[in-house]
């Protein structure tokens, strides 16, 4: 029986189209470009082969295509009789997850990594900060994406995947030089592995190494397809950099030109939050942001996510339609928060009315009772600091700048002097 690049069995006699399946899911796992045509490529090859059309779902899925997912897993199902045990599970995890039913599907990753530790394709939907466990909306996120990528590290040897997950783990839970050294390897393995890159960004982001970061970033977009997965989020990576640099001219062509809707041909939770969070934090930093491009990120939010139901992306539209003055989206997400996380989506979303009607006090307290647990928001520390800046700004509004200072200071000292937001740096 053939196998695929991790040693796993699989139900297809065609050696081409192992081939094309083995490429097609490394192109998923370090998001590639054109990684739904890889998969179409398998299926063509080898109609019958079910773990290709699993492939496909998982391919539509994350890249924001859900009917063409459903379809494609419901013909994955089909064709399950008659596979190994371990792509039944896989089939049926992918099942659970393109239709839904999040809960159950990671409660069926977590049983199925127990047996097949080595199934790359499954153990990606809970080892990153986008993943299961990272938008659990659950206390200890960090640890456990840390536990998780550490327990399957021995199994996959010197796997460039693998490597890059366990690097990001690292980092998020402050261990930035070993993260460095680890994300180093992977990258040497696999230089276009564009999470690898982000993870790299990110390393160089906490460890305050902002011309190092965005120097990077700029050379190793330039041979990266603008319609892969990843360019509008690193794009966002650039902008941000080169707001902390004053470069504000660079951070408005990025943002013009591959992070906002419209441009960028990413996932749509990434545009929506990846333009709101570029948008505050130019006008925390005391950058004019023209009111029509608020405008266009409400309206793109009500578009794509017009109920609540993911904390992370909640929050981001709650801030969009807050400075938008979209008072009907924004207390639709104050008045019915989803998920494990809804109780801090809640407080945000009103801590960013709040902030827009400049309520200052309001704003504050709101914004102090969330800061304890924020990770459960979802997204990277990264991501986070939109948080922290917001609630600075607010202190500083109130002309309790030392107290600004101080906080910051504690926690996040590598921020301290970047100048994020006007007025914090004596």
């Amino acid at each position: 029986m053939l196998s695929d690049r991790y040693d796993n069995p699989i139900s297809t006699s065609s050696n081409t189209a192992r081939d094309l399946y083995v490429t097609a899911v490394d192109k998923l796992l370090e998001g590639a470009p054109h990684m739904t045509e890889a998969f179409d490529a398998v299926v063509a090859e080898d109609p019958g082969f079910a773990l290709g059309h699993a492939g496909l779902a998982r391919a539509h899925h994350v890249t924001g295509n859900v009917p063409a997912a459903r379809k494609a897993i419901e013909k994955a199902g089909e064709l399950s009789a008659g596979t190994t045990d371990r792509e039944a599970g896989h089939i049926k995890i992918f099942d659970l997850l393109v239709n839904g039913k999040t809960p159950e599907g990671y409660n069926a990753v977590v049983d199925h990594i127990a047996g097949y530790p080595r199934d790359a394709m499954v153990a990606q939907t809970s080892s990153s900060i986008f993943g299961l466990i990272g938008f659990s909306g659950l206390p200890g996120r960090e640890a456990e994406m840390l536990a998780f990528t550490s327990s399957l590290k021995p199994l996959y040897g010197d796997d460039w995947w693998l490597l890059s997950q366990y690097a990001f783990s690292l980092c998020e839970t402050g261990q930035v030089d070993k993260a460095s050294s680890v994300i180093d390897r992977s990258l040497a393995l696999n230089p276009r592995n564009s999470h690898g890159a982000h993870i790299r960004s990110h390393i160089y982001y906490e460890a305050g190494e902002t011309g190092l970061g965005v120097s990077y970033l700029n050379d190793w977009l330039k041979d990266y397809d603008h319609s892969a997965i990843m360019h509008g989020h690193l794009s966002w990576h650039v902008a941000l950099w080169a707001l902390q640099m004053g470069d504000t001219e660079q951070m408005w062509q990025r943002v013009d030109a591959d992070v906002k809707p419209g441009a960028a041909e990413g996932p749509p939770i990434n545009v929506l939050t990846d333009t709101a969070s570029i948008l505050y934090r130019a006008e925390l930093a005391g950058v004019s942001v023209p009111k029509e491009k608020w405008r266009e990120v409400s309206a793109y939010a009500s578009k794509f996510f017009p109920n609540p139901g993911l904390c992370f992306i909640d929050y981001h539209a709650a801030l969009a339609h807050a400075m938008a003055g979209n008072g009907d989206a924004l207390t639709n997400i104050i008045s019915n928060p989803k998920g494990p996380a809804a109780d801090l989506v809640r407080e945000v979303a009103e801590a960013f009315g709040a902030i827009a009607g400049q309520e200052w006090l309001k704003a504050e307290h709101l914004l102090t009772r969330c800061m304890a647990d924020d990770a459960r928001l979802g997204g990277s520390r990264a991501q986070r600091d939109l948080l922290e800046f917001s609630l600075l700004e607010c202190l500083l509004k109130q002309g309790k700048a030392e107290e600004a200072r101080r906080l910051i200071a504690l926690r996040r000292p590598v921020l301290a002097d970047t100048g994020m937001v006007l007025g914090l740096s004596h």
